[in-house]
């Protein structure tokens, strides 16, 4: 956690910011491309970050997405959240249908494969990611659907 991570926090909860998404992920993507990849809006947060990378689940054109996610251990927890809109990410569905993703983390590109979580291991590992990210609880509230948990494991 960085010194910007509780404004972080409180930015994230505002309930009318999800409509602004598209123009926070053009930020996001200007800053990446000034700093040449080595930051993001994420990372002045003081938030754990990488960059997925999955086929599309037609096209089979790889996909990449710059994600907030939570170390697990050895491993990756990302939530499919939306900020808790009503629909869930594009990339949620690619990687449901993907064998083995790419992630960028910590500047090193590693396989992970993937595995989405239910019941009593889901509940702890939701647990662990609110303790990075408590807005991840605001984000249930906004939602009917429940938002989906992916455990990214090294290959």
């Amino acid at each position: 956690m960085g010194l910007l991570t509780p404004l972080a926090v409180r930015i994230g909860s505002i309930p009318w910011l999800p409509r602004y998404l598209s123009q926070i992920m053009w930020v996001d993507m200007m800053i990446q491309r000034v700093t040449r990849g080595r930051l993001t809006l994420l990372d002045i947060a003081g938030l754990p970050n990488m960059v997925l990378t999955v086929p599309g689940r037609k096209s089979g054109i790889p996909r990449s997405t710059p994600l907030l996610c939570v170390p697990y251990g050895d491993d990756i927890l990302i939530a499919g959240s939306n900020f808790g809109g009503p629909k869930e990410p594009m990339w949620v569905k690619n990687i449901e249908a993907a064998d083995e993703v790419m992630i960028t983390f910590r500047r090193r590109d590693t396989a992970m494969t993937v595995r989405r979580l239910a019941g009593d291991e889901r509940s702890a590992a939701w647990t662990h990611m609110v303790r990075t990210w408590p807005n991840f609880r605001l984000y249930e509230k906004r939602t009917d659907r429940q938002i989906k948990l992916f455990l990214l494991t090294p290959r």
